[in-house]
């Protein structure tokens, strides 16, 4: 599959009908719903996830967005298998995509969460997961196919602004820590 870096930002496409991205590794997960009726997206929520902690590569990613992650595998995974959690999109560290979710419907991504006053952040944002963590730098090519995929998110839902994009850490800061210090937010946000 071809990564967002390597065919450019214009050329990537969303199936309208369907809200997948086209020419991008889809594994569908069980753990989304529908929006709630109503429901306005306008707020995208950048994640940090490594499987095991501070592990990059395998399989372990879509086995847990899948409901497959073998506990036997690694003590970690023994305390997370019974968790139900997706994302719409994670970009891996070579910058190519896996979309888990489409964009219509409602990733389990957020958990307990607030933005400006508003519970249940799943119910109105767009969930990208970053295959990284807390301590290591997130490298070039997933910074690209980030803002890639994030040109494309703001001119599908305008309601997604800069001021509308949040790190998983500033709408559940009790709980999470993602996508971390180590992401540059200010390279990011300039590059949009």
């Amino acid at each position: 599959m071809r990564n967002l870096g390597e065919i450019g930002g214009d050329a990537v496409k969303l199936d309208r009908q369907t809200g997948w991205l086209e020419d991008v590794r889809r594994v569908p997960s069980p753990h989304c719903d529908e929006r709630p009726a109503g429901s306005e997206v306008d707020l995208l929520v950048i994640h940090g996830i490594s499987l095991p902690p501070g592990g990059f590569g395998g399989p372990y990613i879509d086995q847990l967005f899948t409901n497959t992650l073998d506990p036997s595998v690694h003590p970690y995974f023994a305390e997370i298998v019974h968790v139900k959690a997706s994302a719409h999109v994670l970009i891996r560290r070579d910058g190519s995509l896996t979309q888990y979710v489409s964009f219509y419907k409602r990733a389990w991504h957020a958990g307990v969460s607030c933005f400006n006053g508003r519970n249940a952040c799943n119910d109105f944002s767009i969930g990208i997961e970053l295959e990284g963590c807390d301590d290591e730098i997130y490298e070039a090519a997933q910074y690209e196919a980030l803002v890639h995929l994030t040109k494309l998110l703001m001119s599908l839902w305008p309601g997604i602004t800069k001021e509308r994009i949040v790190g998983h850490c500033d709408i559940a800061p009790e709980r999470k820590t993602d996508p971390g210090p180590r992401f540059d937010w200010e390279r990011y946000l300039r590059l949009l």
